[in-house]
């Protein structure tokens, strides 16, 4: 089945596109909330989220477990990678490579439900350098996440001021030679 990476920066319109594109593919797709609620601020973004989507969407909210979504053959939105390490960096105390393999092997389950999966993630290479230890940690466990999930996706789209930019379309062919994009030498494992 199909899978998406929708990549873009804060307020780069990668979670709008994103749902353009699964009410496109189906008429009642599937939202996958990763977050959790932090404080009142983000419980009404969350709540104007909610409002935002329509009847038509089935909205999961599940902070770790991306296989939840079950039956296959779905259109599902995954909103967003980002929340759902943080969740998964905070469960692993701060250890990169726990939490990396804990993604990847979740990922692993989810994309197994061979649903048609729509991934939102941050571009995290555009911002500014972590001034902690653990933000540098957590920038390198994103890095990795995002290589590993373009590297299985057959299209990425690059977010930039609401306007989405094609990084390849097509089943793993790079737009400008074809060549099938990999992650890291290391094959994507934070060390």
């Amino acid at each position: 089945m199909p899978v998406t990476l929708v990549l873009g920066g804060a307020r780069s319109g990668k979670s709008r596109y994103a749902q353009h594109l699964a009410l496109k593919r189906s008429t009642s797709p599937v939202y996958l909330a990763t977050s959790r609620v932090w404080d009142r601020d983000h419980a009404r973004r969350i709540e104007r989220h909610r409002a935002d989507r329509g009847p038509e969407w089935t909205t999961i909210e599940e902070e770790r477990r991306l296989s939840r979504v079950g039956s296959s053959g779905r259109v599902v939105v995954v909103d967003c990678i980002t929340l759902w390490l943080t969740n998964l960096f905070a469960d692993a105390a701060g250890d990169t490579e726990r939490a990396f393999e804990e993604a990847a092997a979740e990922l692993d389950r989810a994309l197994a439900l061979e649903n048609d999966w729509i991934f939102v993630s941050n571009e995290i290479g555009m911002a500014p350098h972590a001034m902690t230890e653990a933000g540098r940690k957590f920038v390198d466990l994103q890095g990795f996440a995002n290589q590993m999930l373009a590297s299985r996706a057959e299209d990425v789209i690059l977010m930039v001021a609401g306007l989405p930019l094609a990084v390849r379309s097509g089943p793993g062919a790079c737009p400008c030679c074809g060549a099938r994009v990999t992650p890291h030498k290391d094959g994507g494992q934070p060390k």
